[in-house]
């Protein structure tokens, strides 16, 4: 009976760890679907989507990633297909669940593209950064809304 659990254990988990990490390998002419810049010039900054289909897609921000999140059928995506959001932790650049992490905005710490959402793995590293860097707001990723994404991309749309 243990073996059995322990076999039903396996099954059930080994898919999930599957899908636990964002893609390892990001090739040299990866372009931002949103803006069009390659990917791989901005290691810190690269933020991914998994699709319900498996495919990863990759962002040089955070900002771009949720413009493709917000409306993803004006890059080539559809709606609702974002399965997983990753993001790097801005100080100890690991990999996190985005949507578990929070954000700073309007501090004088910027992205590839300007002003960025710069994620946290806690609230409290968070905080400490936007003291640091003057940001304006911490928030988790439930409070991004759409407006504000558009807000920090005003004026810095490359591709579209």
């Amino acid at each position: 009976m243990k073996k059995i659990r322990f076999v039903l254990l396996l099954i059930l988990v080994v898919p999930v760890l599957a899908w636990a990490e964002p893609a390892a390998t990001i090739g040299a002419e990866e372009r931002c679907p949103v803006c069009g810049m390659f990917v791989a010039k901005y290691p810190n900054w690269v933020t991914q989507v998994r699709l319900a289909d498996g495919t990863v897609r990759s962002f040089d921000g955070m900002k771009d990633l949720l413009a493709y999140y917000f409306q993803p059928a004006r890059y080539g995506g559809k709606e609702g297909a974002v399965r997983e959001i990753w993001a790097k932790d801005y100080y100890t650049l690991t990999w996190l669940d985005a949507r578990t992490a929070y954000y700073v905005v309007g501090s004088d710490i910027h992205g590839p593209m300007g002003p960025e959402f710069i994620p946290f793995a806690s609230e409290k590293a968070a905080q400490a950064f936007a003291r640091d860097h003057h940001g304006k707001q911490e928030l988790p990723f439930a409070a991004i809304t759409e407006a504000l994404v558009d807000t920090l991309r005003t004026g810095r749309h490359m591709r579209h």
